[in-house]
């Protein structure tokens, strides 16, 4: 066991036996690194003006994605390589080809959210030579501009890719002896602490069994999207608090003839190209969890682990017929995702489990939809959401599974409207009579979000969304005289 943290930070080899489960990266870049051009705007994610990069080795190979420094917790940093705008610079050592294309383009008014715009379309510039406008405005989704304007910081995007560069860009040059140094990090578990904050990172999947066996009174922390703000908002005591993001084993991807196992720690970001190939219908709402840097941070286990009754994974997941595996010293158990939900706060995981992978059948001949309605179309909170899985004989509906997310204290299927569509025909009017009959289903609450009544309508509606969409009937808007 290991009892210190190593990362680099920029050029930096940074050697740390000193830290808090609450600690965060943004604090300790500013406060103890001085590197201020990382800001602190929203402290919950959801702003992008502490956006930093964080490359990692994933099969051996260093990986670069933009992340929020404010809900980062610095013991998830072992391992990494931390790179922020000071970093960034031209092969001539001026301006950078992101930030001279800002500069030209106007980008840039108060200035304050300008080093989390540079730094997101940084690891746009990295990943993607040559970005469509959708790429873009998807790259931008996490960083809020509260002055400038988009029109010119999208000009400089485009601007940034005609100038190119990229094989003489600092990362890349650097990537050998960064990948060198990164690997040569023990894997083995490593336990820091701050007085009586504790942090514990497991050297594998049968480590943190034993870890939590341990310690079952312990919070797992994976991407901290959620976790982070219950320290940045609510300032509670995550203590000891056991961080497994890093676990190679829990980012396993397994695609069988029938079916897709995911990893427990597999992030949002990582599973996408598995929803376009194999469920396309859903990638517009899987684009919609969060902002970029929550999906590059943010994982599909802790989306359902933590229980909350909007989290957008879990209908989707409930809809499609997946299971999870939950794994202690004692072994594993298997059980529907549905049957995970048992009451608001209340799951079915003992203290010393934890989620080890969700397997998720290939969908076959059914069709299948996801919608999400929010305040913002982007990286908020959900309102209401819905999953569709829909099977027929092209005349009769065989099988219909539909999951619901805030509408009840958990993630649930509308019974009642299942049974109006299971046997009926694929048909206008059983669609209909299913919008009826999801009114006997949920009893929602009225919150800050959307109103009960409003979300009663919501789940009428995403019926009858869905049959226009399957029949190809006309569902545009009409304005009403």
């Amino acid at each position: 066991m290991a009892q210190e943290l190593s990362f680099l930070l920029n050029e930096t080899e940074i050697h740390l036996t000193e830290v808090g489960s609450r600690d965060t990266l943004l604090d300790f870049l500013r406060l103890n690194r001085r590197l201020t051009g990382t800001k602190e705007g929203c402290a919950e994610g959801d702003c992008g003006a502490c956006t930093v990069l964080i490359g990692r080795l994933l099969d051996g190979r260093l990986h670069y994605e933009p992340i929020n420094a404010c809900i980062r917790f610095l013991a998830s940093c072992h391992g990494c390589h931390v790179v922020t705008v000071e970093h960034l610079r031209g092969a001539d050592g001026g301006l950078h080809p992101v930030q001279a294309a800002m500069v030209e383009h106007h980008g840039s008014q108060c200035g304050f959210c300008t080093p989390g715009f540079v730094m997101a379309l940084y690891g746009l510039w990295m990943q993607n030579p040559r970005p469509d406008i959708g790429a873009i405005e998807t790259a931008l989704q996490g960083n809020l501009c509260r002055c400038t304007g988009y029109e010119p910081i999208v000009k400089a995007a485009f601007a940034a890719s005609e100038a190119g560069g990229q094989n003489m860009d600092a990362l890349n040059v650097e990537r050998e002896r960064v990948t060198a140094w990164l690997a040569a990090i023990p894997k083995t578990r490593v336990d820091v602490a701050r007085g009586d904050d504790r942090a514990i990172l497991p050297a594998d999947a049968a480590d943190l069994a034993q870890v939590l066996a341990e310690h079952p009174k312990a919070t797992i922390v994976a991407g901290a999207t959620d976790v982070g703000l219950w320290v940045t908002k609510f300032l509670r005591n995550i203590s000891p608090a056991v961080f497994i993001g890093h676990l190679g084993d829990l980012k396993k991807i397994e695609l069988d003839r029938d079916q897709i196992t995911i990893g427990a720690g597999v992030t949002y970001s990582e599973f996408e190209p598995f929803v376009l190939q194999h469920f396309p219908e859903a990638l517009d709402y899987w684009q919609r969890i969060g902002g970029w840097q929550v999906r590059n941070a943010g994982t599909i286990g802790g989306n359902v682990a933590n229980g909350s009754p909007i989290g957008e994974t879990p209908p989707l997941l409930i809809a499609l017929g997946a299971t999870m595996t939950l794994r202690s010293t004692g072994g594993t158990r298997e059980l529907p995702v549905e049957d995970y939900f048992i009451a608001y706060g209340k799951q079915d995981r003992r203290p010393d489990e934890f989620v080890e992978s969700i397997t998720v059948p290939l969908k076959g001949q059914a069709r299948i939809a996801a919608y999400k309605v929010s305040k913002r179309h982007h990286a908020d909170i959900t309102a209401s959401a819905a999953a569709f899985r829909v099977e027929t004989d092209g005349t009769t509906i065989i099988d219909a599974r539909v999951a619901f997310g805030g509408m009840a204290a958990t993630p649930k299927r509308a019974a009642n409207a299942e049974a109006a569509l299971n046997g009926q025909p694929f048909a206008a009017e059983t669609f209909e009579a299913a919008a009826r009959a999801v009114a006997n289903d949920f009893q929602p609450l009225s919150d800050w979000r959307a109103s009960a009544e409003y979300r009663q309508q919501l789940a009428a509606n995403f019926f009858r969304r869905f049959w226009l969409e399957q029949s190809g009937g006309d569902h545009r808007l009409r304005r009403v005289e």
